[in-house]
């Protein structure tokens, strides 16, 4: 299988399955005399391990990282750091009775179309078990960051719906974000989602949902016009991601009702001699270029395809059939994608700082 490899000088490849021994990932082209060990990358991936709460699946995987290489006495030494978290606790058999079906919505009919086999336990490499790796991976581009720009470069993510239901962003609070299961920013909207949840999860359904991923502290001039432009990439790396069905940077698809006038972002001079902008529709991206204001990507996740409602469907025989999947799920995936979302708009931004130094000068 080709395309386990992300990004350009800040590259990382990863590798395992959803219900194989372990999972996986070398990182290449990180500098030398970084500070980095494994709590470095863990608080991270405890943001994003399964079992937090009952509105997550409840696959108890503590997601405890090895630094295999790459690192001595606390140092990265510029070699291939390599990165393993051992799986604990798959349960293959709960997926023998799909391992001739497909399940509609997920990958499995087209993983089988392309290779002529596929592992169905789990999904295999189409499982979001695969994300904890892009998120170890994000805790080494953090850190490439701050070394690059300061403490003061942030990546952020919130989650701004589920289902149907919207925060309100007057009540945006970033604080209020470590303080519910959801990564929610508004306290009321957490309280709705709650409610809401628990009904998805005795239907034996899912939702979808809406993640927001925020950069700060950036300077402006990150991003390679025409073919490597910022907002491209950024929107590639999440698009990527497991259930991904849209993306996009600033105003996004509100934009098209806007007018020039509303849509364009003005200037002014600053009291420190600096560029200020009025507003910020270009989510911090002009010409794929960012522009030292935030960086602002939202990303849409579909809904679980697992799920106990019955569902018609076909089997590799070709027979019609319905189909049931039993098993732990997450009855809304899009919770557990925002430090996965977060990890990717970090890789992507660590990648660009260095190709900007390499080209550009730091």
């Amino acid at each position: 299988m080709s395309s386990n490899t992300f990004g350009k000088l800040f590259r990382f490849t990863t590798f395992g399955e959803s219900h194989g021994p372990a999972i996986g990932c070398v990182v290449d082209g990180v500098p030398p005399r970084l500070s980095l060990n494994e709590a470095d990358i863990q608080v991270w991936l405890d943001k994003r391990k399964p079992g937090t709460s009952k509105y997550t699946t409840q696959r108890r995987e503590p997601d405890a990282v090895r630094i295999l290489s790459g690192v001595f006495e606390g140092m990265t030494t510029g070699a291939s750091i390599g990165l393993l978290i051992e799986n604990v606790d798959a349960r293959s058999k709960d997926y023998a009775d799909i391992a001739e079906k497909f399940r509609p919505g997920h990958a499995d009919y087209a993983y089988w179309k392309k290779y002529g086999i596929r592992d169905y336990r789990g999904g295999g490499r189409a499982s979001a078990r695969e994300t904890a790796m892009r998120v170890a991976a994000g805790a080494i581009a953090r850190k490439i960051l701050a070394a690059r720009f300061g403490a003061q470069v942030t990546v952020r993510g919130a989650l701004v719906q589920i289902g149907p239901h919207a925060i309100d962003r007057a009540r945006w609070d970033w604080s209020e974000v470590d303080r519910n299961p959801f990564f929610c920013p508004d306290a009321k909207a957490a309280e709705t989602w709650a409610a809401y949840l628990d009904e998805v999860r005795k239907a034996g359904s899912s939702c979808g949902a809406v993640i927001e991923v925020t950069a700060e502290g950036l300077p402006a001039g990150l991003g390679e016009p025409i073919y490597g432009k910022l907002d491209a990439e950024i929107a590639a790396a999440l698009m990527g991601i497991n259930a991904a069905k849209g993306v996009e940077i600033g105003a996004g698809f509100a934009a098209a009702a806007l007018s020039g006038e509303e849509n364009a972002d003005e200037m002014r001079m600053g009291n420190d001699g600096q560029v200020q902008f009025l507003s910020n529709r270009a989510g911090g991206i002009l010409g794929g270029i960012s522009t030292g204001q935030p960086v602002v990507a939202r990303l849409a996740i579909k809904p679980t395809s697992s799920i106990l409602s019955p569902r018609r469907t076909v089997d590799i025989h070709g027979h019609d059939t319905e189909i049931v999947t039993k098993g732990r799920h997450d009855p809304c995936v899009g919770i557990r994608g925002v430090p996965v979302a977060e990890a990717m708009v970090a890789a992507v931004l660590a990648d660009q700082a260095m190709r900007h130094a390499a080209q550009c000068g730091p």
